[in-house]
């Protein structure tokens, strides 16, 4: 837990030095990613993980993402196959997540993997992250920087508004650029199961993998993301709507009379870069008029429509 006050870092090398010097005391940070900002703590250290639980109100069920900065650092804490190694050398760094079984002598927080053989891998790609993790110098574990089952904060703003007094600092990087979660896969050699979808497509995998299984069905967790309520605003969420109720949050994809639109033009990498904070916004504007209810036009569910649909599923989940 912080001191009470959380600082605001500047996207400079005295902001990247004080990141990792604030991670090397075991404390929490939040930093810029390609996907959504993390809430980062030092992937060894018990206590700095345990704070990341306590930060974010999660459940010790559900397992973190590792964060690190080269394959040969992944070698070393996992084995990686055939199948993870050609999707490696393809989208490393980059918005793809592999879980992976553990190598003896890992050194990692057992918190990290809640108890499970394996882990949650990730090379990011946002610069400033990556230079974190330079200065820093080990792996970092990192879950989305918000209070757990809200949504995903893709401005620094955003982590400031859920975690302010919970963490030491956030490193502001601007807005995330895909916006959404990485994708989560596991390569075994009996065929890759997808087990969440995110900001890399399955029709850019798939020609790597050949079919992949689909295992995103909340349940047993095996990887970050699969519980079924996930990524909710505080105001309930109706998904596939009409946008026909003057008494609701109405937001468009696509063209059309709304409050708020995810793409005017109907794009969905547009869409999934502005589906969260489309959703802090719409929240926000729910509470403000009193309004009882945000509501969702249909999105296209293929590409990343496959990745918000599950974001929005979630998001609207009993809870």
């Amino acid at each position: 837990m912080s001191n009470g006050k959380t600082e605001l870092l500047s996207p400079t090398p005295a902001g990247i030095a004080r990141a990792a010097g604030l991670l090397s005391d075991g404390q929490l940070v939040g930093l810029p990613t390609e996907t959504v900002y993390g809430l980062a703590g030092d992937a060894t250290s018990d206590m700095a993980c345990a704070r990341i639980f306590e930060a974010k109100g999660r459940p010790r069920f559900n397992p973190l993402i590792v964060h690190l900065p080269s394959l040969d650092a992944a070698m070393r804490i996992a084995h990686l196959n055939d199948t993870a190694r050609a999707l490696a050398a393809a989208f490393w760094p980059g918005p793809l997540t592999m879980v992976l079984p553990l190598r003896d002598g890992h050194g990692l927080s057992p918190l990290v993997t809640a108890g499970l053989q394996t882990v949650a891998i990730r090379l990011p790609a946002h610069p400033l992250m990556r230079a974190v993790l330079d200065a820093f110098g080990g792996p970092i574990a990192a879950p989305s920087a918000n209070p757990s089952g809200r949504i995903s904060p893709t401005t620094a703003a955003h982590v400031l508004a859920g975690l302010d007094g919970r963490i030491a600092a956030i490193l502001d990087g601007g807005p995330c650029g895909v916006g959404l979660e990485s994708t989560i896969l596991a390569p075994s050699g009996t065929g890759t199961r997808l087990l969440r979808e995110g900001g890399l497509p399955r029709e850019a995998i798939e020609p790597l993998t050949g079919p992949l299984i689909s295992d995103t069905t909340p349940g047993k967790v095996q990887a970050p993301g699969q519980l079924s309520s996930h990524y909710a605003p505080q105001t309930p969420v109706f998904l596939n709507s009409r946008l026909t109720d003057p008494n609701a949050i109405r937001v468009s994809f696509g063209p059309g009379d709304a409050d708020l639109s995810l793409s005017s033009s109907g794009d969905l990498i547009e869409a999934a870069a502005h589906l969260f904070s489309t959703l802090h916004a719409a929240d926000a504007l729910a509470q403000s008029r009193k309004v009882a209810a945000i509501h969702i036009a249909p999105i296209p569910d293929h590409g990343l429509g496959r990745a918000i649909n599950d974001r929005l599923a979630r998001a609207a989940a009993p809870r």
